[in-house]
Order: structure tokens, then C-alpha cells, then sequence
């Protein structure tokens, strides 16, 4: 039975809410939009609006930086990717990404006072996030500041990600430890002809399991 995953970040702010769109501050390359209703892609440039259910699409080393809110995501390449719900009122933040395939950088920095809240999905697992900063392709994740808890929504299994750690879901469908990821990483390499009897770290299959990752500031 195939499961779905999400990624779920949320964050508190402070006052200042934004619009119901997000802007383009940089990009490189390729990068395309196709706006709710719209037929087509069409080329985006810096400076443009990224609405409510607009689908953005970057090619083959191509970049786009979007900020919406407190929050700053770089697409990066090869990424598809629509926002789903972008809503602000009464000092409360609402941002809903859907991650279709590809890669993102997710920066969240918001000001003391607004409450926000910032759900990512994918096919691939599930996070939770409070100011911090992360990067995500679905399987695999990378905190870069803060710390992430990072677990199964069945099980409860749960590990704690710090800044400068990674994990991944593993072929039970249940996250590594980044103690795991990191002695692994520290093995010296199997001599040349040697068989390979067993493996710390297995590679990332999310086949099976609800991986939920939360980020606790």
C-alpha cells in the first residue's frame, strides 16, 4: 500500500503580515510560472507575483529565491512545486507549499510578535519547523540552524536533528539517526574486493512508513 508523506513547518513571528502572493527576488535560468486556470507555463522574470496556487517550475541549473512573509524559499533546480494556500489577517501567517518533485531551501526568520504557520507537503515526508533552517527533497534532510524532530506519524519513532545534522528515511520507512549518518560517514572505506557484509546506513526507500519531522526552537 503506498502511503503519502508531508512536510509541515511551523514558526511564530511578529506583527507585519503579507499579501496574498509572494514575489520573485532572484533567479537564474530557466524558471517558469503557470498561475491558477492558466493553460501554459510562462517564463518568469525577477520581480514577478507568485500567487495562490501558481505552480513553479525551474529547469536544468536554473534558481528562482521566492519570499513570502517571514519566510524565504529557494527552488532549486529541476524543482516543480505550487503554493497552495497564502493567507494573512488578524497578525497570523498562513503558507501552504506543495512539493511536487525537486529540491528546496527553506529559510524562516520571522520577527518577534506574528504568529505564522508554514506547511510544507510532499510525497516523500513530513516536517514541522519553528525559525530555523533546513533544506528538504522529500526523503532527505539537512538542518542547517535549529533543531528538527524527526519521526514517524505511525509509530511515534522520533530523532532528534540538530543544526549541522542530516538524516534520511530509511528502508523501513523510518528515520536514521544522525548519530547513524555521521559514524557512517566517519568509516574508513571497505578495502578494494572486500564484500560488503552489513551497512550502518541503509539508502533512502520511502516506501513504507509516515515520516513527520517537527522543528522545535
Amino acid at each position: 500500500m503506498k502511503k503519502t508523506f508531508a512536510v509541515f513547518l511551523f514558526f511564530a513571528a511578529v506583527s507585519g503580515a503579507f499579501g496574498q502572493s509572494g514575489v520573485i527576488r532572484e533567479m537564474a535560468g530557466a524558471v517558469e510560472l503557470k498561475p491558477a486556470g492558466a493553460q501554459a507555463f510562462t517564463a518568469a522574470r525577477t520581480g514577478d507575483e507568485v500567487a495562490q496556487d501558481t505552480i513553479v517550475s525551474t529547469g536544468f541549473k536554473s534558481t528562482a529565491v521566492i519570499a513570502i512573509g517571514s519566510s524565504t524559499i529557494t527552488v532549486r533546480p529541476l524543482t516543480r512545486l505550487s503554493l497552495a494556500e497564502i493567507r494573512s489577517a488578524s497578525g497570523k501567517e498562513d503558507l501552504n507549499v506543495n512539493l511536487q518533485t525537486g529540491r528546496i531551501k527553506v529559510d524562516v526568520k520571522p520577527p518577534v510578535g506574528t504568529k505564522a504557520t508554514t506547511t510544507v507537503q510532499s510525497p516523500g515526508a513530513t516536517a514541522s519547523v519553528r525559525g530555523t533552517s533546513f533544506e528538504f527533497d522529500t526523503i532527505n534532510l539537512t538542518v542547517l540552524e535549529g533543531t528538527v524532530v524527526f519521526g514517524s506519524s505511525s509509530s511515534g519513532v522520533a530523532t532528534m536533528v540538530q543544526g549541522g545534522e542530516s538524516s534520511f528515511v530509511g528502508t523501513d520507512g523510518q528515520p536514521v539517526s544522525p548519530v547513524e549518518v555521521s559514524n557512517a560517514n566517519l568509516l574508513p572505506p571497505m578495502p578494494v574486493g572486500a564484500d560488503l557484509i552489513s551497512t550502518p546506513v541503509q539508502p533512502p526507500n520511502p516506501s513504507t512508513g509516515d515520516i513527520a519531522v517537527t522543528i522545535e526552537y
